[in-house]
């Protein structure tokens, strides 16, 4: 039944609504860094009113996603690789002090329990292993996420994700190339393996380079591939 608090709670739908599409356009390269766009043409293609797609991209801004163009619309903002470093490196701050929880003799959770699922992904015999790159591009980023999770600190884990979110579309442009598959089993399966055994430096270590690989790589990443990358997704 409609109630006088539906008028209030739609525009916010109509927003959230508007705001996980266009994010997942920006994610998915459908809007890649450097498009320009209007809230018009977005409304259009949402089939919403421009009250939502405005509030939606308010939001991307905030977020650092987008850039707002008084007179020529809205700008997906260019890849910064200078701010893409910082996040790289808070990532390895806060996913070595999870290790190091992780692996303290009786001070924190069972890393078996914890890690249950990660390891039900990761430590599996070439045969199981999954050969979808995208697909495998979601499951390192989950990778990441929940183990510092399972090290029990949620406002850390909360800016863990903020940070991942952050690199996700240069991460997933990584993930394009086929020989990725293979080493991210051997590096994850690695890393859990230690921690496992709670090995804090080896755990440790082997995270910090596999970090450290994966940021090398995104320096590589040109805008070139991103638009190539856009272009076979939309065939």
């Amino acid at each position: 039944m409609d109630t006088a608090f539906a008028a209030i709670d739609m525009p916010r739908t109509l927003a959230d609504s508007a705001y996980s599409a266009l994010k997942r356009d920006i994610l998915d390269f459908r809007l890649a860094p450097g498009d320009r766009f209007t809230e018009t043409e977005i409304a259009e293609r949402l089939q919403v009113s421009r009250t939502p797609v405005r509030e939606a991209l308010f939001r991307l801004e905030r977020e650092g996603y987008l850039e707002v163009r008084q007179r020529n619309g809205w700008l997906v903002k260019p890849l910064d690789f200078n701010t893409l470093d910082h996040f790289y490196e808070l990532r390895s701050v806060l996913e070595t002090a999870a290790v190091h929880a992780l692996c303290a003799p009786e001070a924190g959770p069972d890393p078996m329990r914890a890690l249950q699922h990660l390891a039900d992904i990761w430590l599996v015999e070439e045969s199981e292993q999954s050969t979808d790159c995208e697909w495998l591009a979601d499951l390192d980023e989950r990778f990441h996420i929940e183990l510092v999770a399972s090290a029990g600190n949620p406002e850390i884990a909360r800016v863990h994700r903020a940070a991942t979110e952050r690199i996700r579309i240069v991460r997933r442009l990584d993930f394009t190339q086929p020989e990725r598959i293979g080493k991210t089993y051997e590096e994850h399966g690695a890393i859990l393996t230690a921690v496992l055994a709670r090995d804090a430096a080896r755990a440790a270590g082997l995270l910090r380079t596999h970090i450290q690989d994966s940021q090398n790589a995104v320096r590589k990443i040109t805008l070139h591939r991103l638009y190539s990358t856009r272009r076979a997704k939309a065939a």
